[in-house]
């Protein structure tokens, strides 16, 4: 939809826009305001109203209702823009046979005449994999003398590093950089150090990171925190930590994004005693909370088995009244558990079933379930077992192991069993050989 709305110049479709923004449409509810708009005229369509239109209506119904649309144009409509919306659902749909017939048709009528219509097909082909596709249509660009932008450089330079070809790489963007009418930035460079990332070639990485640092401007917070993360990935804490302190002096104010690829980061490269650090920043910063920000040391923690760190920084925000997740907390009790401290997990796995919303995302572990239960059979008490089922019942159906955990915990502390017998019958939960095995102990 992006390429209709390069066009938007016109008041209606500013508010139209607008609108859509502030009360956070989706974009079949454009369509429908769009269409509202027409039918009610409350502005006359000109070709940019009728190209974002026609966008939507792709966007939305798919390219034959865009098709149908189009063709029920008046010829004046008929423009560069009305064309390009509708090679845009095309190429959306990875329609490629009519994206190039129709891309044939705006050459004959002069309508290629932009950068932006070469980036939709060269998008396309990005898409549907076929990337060696990519520099023919650059070239393409050239010999028509179109002019390609920063776009059009960067995704050639793409369908180069996905290949591999680095020497592909070099060569348009030592192109690009040549070119007087292109502005360089931090993005392609840092498109390029990705790609020597994952070839492992560090130097070539680490030139192309100085390159990208060079172009951010101030208060680019989006380009600091690429630089960091991809310094991460280079294990070099030092330049993470340089590029932090930059991006605090140039930004002046961290927001919570920039706190979360910071802790990332540190967390990647094992620096636990860095990230805490950040994490005092963090709450010394005046941010909103989010307890998404210190969940990344606290599952850090969790994942390279310092569970007893994990806890305390959980209790530590239980204990500020500050709003954690089940899912940590399920995460910390399967390390504990896995370490034999049964107790420690399930007190921590009890923490998890009491924040259980139904429909929110987090489920109970089965195998953690299962092994909980396991214990509890065979070293709990009554009212461990007892707390830990009525917890267990609101967040999943009722099963035999449920029921002879109660059962085993019944018998070892001489409580009778038959109203649970009574009870497992009427939830269809059918006896088998051990429930079998449990009543013959309790009537030998």
């Amino acid at each position: 939809m992006w390429f209709a709305f390069i066009y938007c110049d016109a008041p209606c479709l500013d508010w139209l826009v607008g609108c859509s923004v502030q009360v956070n449409y989706v974009v079949n509810d454009w369509l429908q305001v769009s269409e509202w708009m027409y039918m009610n005229g409350v502005c006359i369509f000109s070709p940019t109203e009728h190209a974002v239109h026609l966008d939507l209506i792709g966007n939305v119904q798919g390219f034959s209702a865009a098709e149908s649309y189009f063709d029920a144009l008046r010829d004046k409509d008929k423009t560069h823009k009305t064309y390009g919306a509708l090679l845009n659902c095309y190429a959306r749909q990875r329609e490629t046979d009519k994206a190039l017939s129709h891309l044939q048709k705006m050459k004959e009528l002069g309508f290629a005449s932009s950068p932006l219509t070469y980036n939709v097909i060269m998008s396309m082909y990005t898409k549907i994999g076929q990337h060696e596709k990519v520099p023919g249509v650059l070239s393409e660009m050239k010999k028509n003398q179109v002019m390609p932008d920063n776009f059009s450089y960067r995704v050639c330079i793409n369908s180069y590093g996905v290949r591999s070809d680095f020497d592909g790489v070099e060569r348009v963007l030592k192109e690009m950089e040549s070119q007087p009418h292109i502005v360089m930035d931090w993005n392609t460079y840092s498109i390029v150090a990705n790609f020597y990332i994952k070839a492992g070639f560090r130097s070539e990485a680490v030139s192309a990171l100085k390159k990208s640092e060079e172009k951010l401007g101030n208060k680019d917070g989006q380009g600091y925190n690429h630089l960091i993360s991809l310094y991460a990935r280079l294990e070099l804490k030092n330049e993470v930590m340089r590029i932090w302190d930059l991006e605090k002096s140039a930004c002046k104010r961290c927001i919570n994004r920039d706190f979360t690829t910071m802790l990332e980061s540190l967390v990647k490269l094992g620096e636990f005693d860095e990230a805490e650090k950040i994490l005092t920043e963090w709450e010394s910063s005046g941010n909103c909370y989010d307890f998404g920000i210190p969940s990344i040391v606290i599952i850090g923690y969790a994942q390279k088995g310092l569970h007893e760190k994990a806890e305390a920084m959980l209790l530590e925000l239980q204990n500020k009244e500050k709003l954690t997740t089940p899912n940590c907390w399920s995460m910390v009790a399967g390390g504990y558990l896995r370490k034999g401290e049964m107790e420690i997990a399930l007190r921590c796995f009890k923490t998890a079933l009491s924040m259980y919303v139904e429909n929110k995302g987090w489920k109970p572990n089965a195998k953690l379930v299962a092994e909980l239960l396991s214990w509890i059979a065979d070293n709990g008490t009554i009212e461990d077992a007892e707390d830990f089922i009525t917890l267990l019942r609101n967040a999943i159906p009722v099963n035999r192991q449920i029921y002879h955990t109660l059962i085993k915990t019944y018998m070892r502390g001489g409580k009778e069993v038959d109203e649970l017998l009574d009870q497992m019958e009427k939830d269809g939960i059918v006896e088998n050989k051990e429930t079998e095995k449990l009543i013959n102990i309790r009537n030998a």
